[in-house]
């Protein structure tokens, strides 16, 4: 599946989010769990920016993305500030929370939430509290279980098993990932279409 995809604005005030038309996208996760990684290899082009860096976004991104062959934009991804970054000064997550939140929150036209986790370390109480809010705010969402190629087999099972203890009870889907390998990628992709065709079902042609 080839994608086109293109930037389209950043935003860091609600009142200058674009119009909710699309379905949206929106990745989550810490500062330095691959967010900008898994977004370039969904997209199969360098779409966001990769940092060495961690927690200089400071602005909500939108990209415009459709599958060639079709005419017009299908979905968006949202690419949210991360967190969970020491070096992040107070204040700045302070005003994160003045737009990110009324994001989560408040936007009509959010059609699934990607949660990213890093495989390779425990299960993070920044992680926890993050699932919880999108419980709380009701969204759909899918936990994805990044860098799973820095893992062996049996080291990702355990990972996974580890994850599922965490996070079983939530019912959200658990998917490992490789920005690196492709690894999940064709999983993620079915969340993603079944996601935003159940949001907006004439907008989004069937995958397949």
């Amino acid at each position: 599946m080839r994608i086109l995809a293109r930037y389209l604005t950043s935003a860091s005030d609600p009142a200058r989010f674009p119009a909710p038309s699309l379905p949206e996208v929106a990745f989550l996760g810490r500062s330095n769990v691959g967010k900008s990684s898994v977004i370039n290899s969904l997209a199969g082009s360098k779409l966001a920016r990769t940092s060495s860096t961690p927690g200089r976004t400071r602005s909500i991104n939108f990209f415009e993305l459709r599958r060639a062959g079709q005419p017009k934009p299908e979905l968006m991804f949202v690419d949210l500030p991360g967190y969970g970054y020491a070096k992040v000064s107070r204040e700045i997550s302070d005003q994160w929370a003045s737009f990110v939140d009324p994001y989560l929150q408040q936007r009509s036209n959010l059609a699934l939430c990607l949660a990213l986790v890093d495989s390779n370390i425990p299960p993070q109480a920044s992680d926890r509290q993050l699932i919880d809010f999108l419980d709380s705010t009701r969204r759909s969402y899918v936990i994805v279980a990044t860098k799973s190629d820095r893992l062996s087999g049996n080291e990702l099972q355990r990972a996974l098993q580890a994850l599922r203890h965490e996070y079983g009870g939530t019912g959200a889907p658990i998917v490992p990932f490789s920005a690196r390998t492709g690894a999940g990628q064709d999983d993620l992709w079915k969340h993603i279409l079944g996601a935003c065709e159940k949001h907006q079902p004439a907008a989004i042609p069937r995958l397949g």
